[in-house]
């Protein structure tokens, strides 16, 4: 195996530094426990495709509850699950009924509109679910936006998994290091799972036009600075740089090339198009959505 970085010319801005940002992430409550949203945000829309970006948890929850997230509808997009803790029972409008555990994959192509809900499973909530895992809404090319809803699930063992000299990389989405994972996409994306041992460097691949790192636990040096866990750090386009773990460490990136144009994004809808968002508020409006198999209940439109 190989760590080198793909082969691209180092570049470096006039600081020296490949940061080019750092996004703090806001919290607020969804189904029950907290998120922490680092995309988008008024610095920093997207980073490759990737235009929504939530933490959830860590959460520990009562005996008896756990999370609740009832039917809601998405249009131009698709989402990302990924868990390390806990499980989600994935429920959606084309009958799927899956749950996802830790270090599996769910990828969600929602095109021209899914309706799907996301809840702890009966034996998590006798226990009392634990929660922590991620999830990203990857935006569709302009010509695909609209394409038919599908779904699919990667177990963990499918994806491929680098381990060497204090580095795990485990490779969810795209190509990285020579080894590329077998998840659908519709443009260059990049995704992956990193946990570092303290001194271990991670050479960053410079493979990918836009990337960014988002530390789950430990911390990290970069260009001689420190950085804490629960920050977005963005890297200026093609740079390179090598991350040093200063204690045990876990990390993901993700990056790929930058959208196809501007993108638009109002409650779940996103779009190229504004008035092909007003078109999906008035369809969930009136009901002319899809209804998920075995769900009653759904999350109406907000006022604003």
């Amino acid at each position: 195996m190989s760590w080198r970085p793909a082969d691209n010319p180092e570049c470096r801005n006039e600081d020296g530094s490949p940061v080019d940002m750092v996004v703090v992430p806001r919290a607020h409550d969804i189904g029950g426990f907290e998120v922490r949203r680092a995309l988008p945000t008024a610095r920093r829309r997207m980073v490759g495709p990737f235009i929504f970006f939530d933490q959830m948890g860590p959460a520990e929850l009562p005996v008896g509850e756990g999370m609740d997230v009832r039917p809601h509808p998405h249009i131009g997009l698709a989402t990302v699950t990924y868990l390390f803790e806990g499980e989600i029972l994935h429920r959606d409008s084309l009958g799927t009924v899956q749950p996802i555990r830790p270090g599996e994959v769910n990828w969600m192509t929602a095109g021209k509109g899914i309706a799907h809900s996301e809840r702890s499973p009966d034996a998590e909530r006798a226990r009392g679910p634990h929660m922590l895992g991620l999830q990203l809404w990857v935006a569709l090319p302009k010509g695909m936006e609209e394409t038919d809803p599908e779904f699919f699930h990667y177990d963990g063992a499918a994806l491929p998994t680098l381990e060497d000299e204090g580095k795990r990389v485990r490779v969810m989405i795209g190509s990285l290091y020579g080894q590329t994972a077998g998840v659908k996409t519709y443009s260059d994306t990049l995704y992956a799972d990193v946990v570092l041992e303290p001194g271990a460097r991670l050479p960053l691949d410079t493979g990918h036009e836009e990337r960014a790192i988002y530390l789950m636990s430990g911390a990290v040096e970069i260009a001689g600075e420190r950085y804490e866990a629960g920050r977005l750090i963005v890297f200026h386009p093609r740079h390179h740089a090598t991350l040093v773990a200063l204690e045990p460490t876990r990390f993901v990136i993700v990056g790929g090339a930058a959208m196809d144009g501007p993108r638009h994004i109002w409650w779940n809808f996103v779009s190229s198009s504004k008035e092909r968002i007003e078109d999906a508020k008035a369809d969930w409006l009136a009901g002319r959505f899809p209804a998920v198999p075995g769900e009653h209940e759904f999350i109406p439109l907000p006022e604003r």
